[in-house]
């Protein structure tokens, strides 16, 4: 089963997650397949850019606890995007959590709906946010971070914007992402990769400085009696035994 979709137009490729009976969660199956995708981007020299998107009502519900990716996976998916040399735009009509939240901030661009959500669940479920952090703590304002991060609250797609997590919120997605992606196709190629390299020096930076300790951090927590409780309860959609 294709678990990722592709179209073309006018040089830019959509790559759209197409998992809804798990939200679009992020399954080593579909790690792969969206890796795989960018790959073949990156070699093509027709695609000018990559936009990502999906079905359902939900961008990606996060780690699919059924069948995680390794987290050496994750790291590798979310620096495939960074380091590509051709813009990546996130378009998001639906919800957010978790390591979605990776995904999208891992993104150049990222429009999304007033009707999307979004969390950093994972405190909830008795691990951290480990590995996303490599791309999110760069975009984020760090006093958003430290309250989302530790509560794990929902939050609109406004404050997403307002905390830039999110470049824009907008009723109407496909015209805020209009000028981008003629602006992107008016745009000479060797221009973009060049100032895309630029704006994500300091992110590539970070994953070489932090990209194996914060796997393993999250290889570890996933393994605690914790996280198997969290999961275990999520689950069988209870509370965990921690709760109060």
């Amino acid at each position: 089963m294709t678990l990722i979709g592709r179209t073309r137009a006018r040089g830019v490729e959509t790559l759209t997650l197409d998992s809804p009976h798990n939200r679009n969660a992020l399954s080593a199956a579909l790690v792969g397949e969206l890796a795989s995708g960018l790959a073949d981007c990156a070699k093509d020299a027709d695609v000018r850019a990559v936009v990502v998107a999906h079905t359902g009502t939900t961008f990606s519900a996060g780690a699919d606890l059924r069948d995680p990716p390794p987290p050496d996976a994750l790291v590798g998916l979310l620096r495939r995007i960074v380091d590509l040399d051709k813009p990546v735009v996130a378009r998001v009509t639906g919800h957010v959590r978790a390591g979605g939240l990776g995904l999208l901030a891992a993104c150049d661009i990222a429009a999304a709906s007033t009707e999307s959500s979004f969390a950093f669940t994972e405190v909830r479920i008795g691990v951290a946010p480990a590995v996303i952090s490599l791309t999110v703590l760069p975009r984020v304002d760090p006093r958003a971070s430290a309250r989302y991060y530790l509560t794990g609250e929902r939050f609109d797609a406004a404050e997403a914007a307002r905390i830039g997590l999110v470049t824009a919120a907008d009723d109407d997605v496909d015209a805020v992402l209009e000028p981008v992606l003629d602006g992107f196709r008016r745009s000479s190629p060797e221009a973009l990769a060049e100032t895309k390299r630029l704006l994500t020096a300091r992110v590539l930076e970070t994953f070489d400085r932090d990209a194996a300790d914060l796997t393993a951090l999250s290889a570890r927590l996933f393994a605690s009696p914790h996280a198997r409780e969290g999961m275990t309860a999520f689950l069988e959609r209870r509370d965990p035994s921690w709760a109060v």
